[in-house]
């Protein structure tokens, strides 16, 4: 593994932003197979699940969808539920009633307006009740297949680390990342942005976390300017 550079004897760190194509590259080898981690089976589940993960973890979404899916399978279903026992399933998240509403109101809204089904249209899927602009990114990308960046926490903390944007509101995130990677990448397969904003997440969990970051196994860390800095 490269040896971060704020080590005795290193070179000096890099200053300029990494480069795109290396990022995704090496992104692309550490984690091949990188694809959402909440568990689902179809648009709908993933779209709940996603909706679900909202200042939580994706191991915690995936403890409770089981019964979930299990009691309410369908939009139908989950539309006619009673709000404390989506709530009762919910709890172990944390804001139980505020869950539940949420997702009922969002199979409501998915029954109303597209007849039960996920719709593929970004304003759609953001004029339902409980979706915002990373969950509809996360649903199109994962599930529909289009190259969309979906900005959570660790892609905001890894990008900026690498020099790809200053900024800290999503959206601009978004632009400063998609604008970088535009710029500055090949066009690999690697770069595709669905795929490349799971790796980012990936490696925002397992090496470049928030509090200490992990220079010394990580394999960005000759080419990361803020290599050595929490």
């Amino acid at each position: 593994m490269p040896r971060s550079t704020h080590e005795a004897g290193a070179g000096p760190r890099a200053q300029r932003p990494a480069d795109a194509a290396a990022v995704a590259s090496r992104l692309a080898a550490l984690h091949p197979g990188a694809r959402t981690e909440l568990d689902h089976r179809d648009a709908v589940e993933l779209l709940v699940a996603t909706v679900l993960s909202a200042q939580t973890t994706d191991v915690r979404v995936n403890q409770v969808t089981p019964e979930l899916f299990s009691r309410w399978p369908d939009p139908a279903a989950l539309a006619g539920a009673e709000e404390t026992d989506v709530a009762e399933v919910v709890r172990p998240l944390g804001m139980g009633p505020t869950r539940a509403r949420r997702i009922i109101a969002l199979a409501r809204g998915l029954l109303a307006d597209h007849g039960g089904r996920v719709p593929d249209d970004q304003a759609a899927l953001e004029a339902l009740p409980g979706v915002g602009r990373k969950t509809a990114h996360v649903v199109r990308g994962a599930w529909f297949g289009h190259s969309l960046l979906a900005v959570d926490t660790h892609v905001g903390r890894v990008t900026r680390r690498l020099g790809w944007t200053t900024r800290t509101d999503p959206r601009t995130v978004e632009e400063d990342v998609v604008a970088h990677v535009e710029a500055d990448g090949t066009g690999a397969d690697a770069e595709e942005l669905t795929v490349l904003g799971l790796r980012l997440i990936l490696h925002g969990r397992r090496v470049c976390t928030a509090r200490a970051p992990r220079c010394e196994e990580c394999v960005l860390a000759d080419i990361c300017p803020r290599v050595g800095v929490a």
